[in-house]
């Protein structure tokens, strides 16, 4: 029993350096938090604060969601630029 939790422990801990070790670019990179900008990216509405926001701490992620097909298409569309310019975030320019 004791051997169990030690390994357990052991996990726990390597789980914790892995995730320290890991870029702050990759680690914050997750288009799931720009659900809330779906109305805005897709449909022409005004953003939302929380969309300005969420757009705001993916912004260094912009260029790679560009190069990937499944968000290229929304992340390149004028909705995305006009939901870009009223949040206040400069559009990039990727390479």
């Amino acid at each position: 029993m004791a051997a169990t939790k030690w390994a357990a422990a052991m996990v726990a801990v390597m789980v914790v350096v892995v995730a320290t070790m890991m870029p702050a670019a990759e680690a914050q990179c997750n288009a799931g938090n720009l659900v809330v900008c779906a109305g805005a990216i897709i449909g022409g509405s005004a953003p939302s604060a929380t969309c300005c926001s969420n757009l705001r701490a993916q912004s260094g992620c912009f260029c790679q969601y560009a190069r990937n097909p499944a968000y290229a298409s929304y992340i390149n569309s004028p909705n995305a630029r006009k939901t870009l310019t009223s949040c206040r975030i400069a559009i990039p320019r990727c390479s």
